[in-house]
């Protein structure tokens, strides 16, 4: 019998009587990461990593029923063995392993192999079953070194402050914009929109080191932001807030601009392919190191990835979830400003 399989309300292991990521209500629903397209309001209880708890209280609400575990601690649900891994992706993120009877499944989220400095290093899990996202599953997604990335936008910043602009990078407010904020302090002051400056406050208080920012409030005039860097998530990149600033120069950082029409679909003066997700390399990295007999292939570009893992000889089949879509979550903190 197999260990999950896919209803219509999310990734479900029967043995255990519980729900990964699900997208309606149910009992129990064991969370990968905080981001709003894998985690959902009105579960009766939530299980994840102990630095997701606080960005889960943060987003949907105190009153939350939330168990946690570390990492590599292993409890039992109902016969069924659960332990958590590090993803890689943002804070707290996990791939869930699920053993019963010998065959062991995991579930990966979200994913990045590439350590960023702030969330806890992508590690391999040998398994069975492997469920896998495919967000960026195509060879022409390959990540620059991440510092060579940074380079540029610290380089794009220091040319917008001697032209007397204002830097603006659009970055989704949970994992790329802490990043931004770690590599880009100095001495050109970093101001915040106000859904960033809450989870930074849960990072700091979940002992991460970031530096200090300012964050934007109706006080702070449209002069002070002149000549500093400003991090808003996409949800704004658009809006008329953005169109008052002075003098600015934007910036959109997400892997989707590796491909130039990202540029333009953004309208930004600058597009830095900076991602939170695998690339094509990476994707086929992770997935050759678990030693998977089989590969479920979700949110991305399913159909191209799973084709080429079945051509090199990983058995895989595609599977549709609702995830994928990270604007839903950037429309999410919109609602808590």
């Amino acid at each position: 019998m197999a260990l999950i399989t896919f209803s219509n309300k999310g990734i479900y292991c029967k043995q255990g009587d519980f729900y990964i990521d699900p997208w309606k209500p149910v009992d129990l629903a064991v969370t990968t990461h905080g981001h709003a397209d894998h985690v959902k309001w009105g579960n009766k209880a939530y299980l994840c990593h102990e630095l997701t708890k606080p960005i889960l209280l943060q987003r949907l609400g105190p009153d939350l029923k939330i168990q946690t575990l570390p990492y590599n601690e292993e409890i039992s649900i109902n016969g069924v063995k659960l332990s958590l891994f590090p993803a890689g992706h943002v804070i707290g993120s996990s791939q869930i392993r699920l053993e019963y009877k010998g065959e062991i499944c995991v579930v990966s989220g979200d994913y990045k192999v590439e350590y960023d400095g702030i969330s806890t290093a992508f590690e391999p899990v040998k398994c069975h079953t492997f469920v896998s996202e495919s967000t960026f599953g195509l060879p022409i997604y390959k990540w620059l070194p991440q510092e060579e990335v940074f380079g540029k936008i610290r380089n794009w910043v220091s040319d917008n402050h001697d032209q007397l602009k204002t830097s603006v990078l659009v970055a989704y407010s949970l994992g790329k914009a802490q990043r931004l904020i770690k590599n880009l302090a100095g001495d050109i002051p970093i101001y915040v929109h106000n859904s960033i400056a809450n989870l930074n406050e849960r990072f700091i208080d979940a002992g991460v080191d970031l530096p200090e920012t300012i964050r934007i409030t109706p006080e702070i005039k449209k002069e002070e932001l002149q000549k500093g860097i400003v991090v808003v998530p996409p949800a704004l990149a658009d809006g008329k807030w953005m169109k008052s600033l002075m003098h600015a120069a934007t910036g959109v950082c997400s892997g989707w601009m590796q491909v130039r029409a990202g540029r333009r679909w953004r309208a930004a003066d600058a597009g830095f392919a900076l991602s939170d997700h695998a690339d094509w390399p990476g994707l086929l990295a992770a997935i050759k190191a678990t030693e998977a007999e089989k590969v479920f292939v979700t949110h991305g570009f399913v159909s191209t990835f799973s084709k080429y893992l079945n051509e090199i000889g990983i058995p895989s089949a595609e599977v549709v979830t609702r995830y994928g879509n990270e604007d839903d979550e950037e429309e999410e903190i919109l609602k808590e400003t």
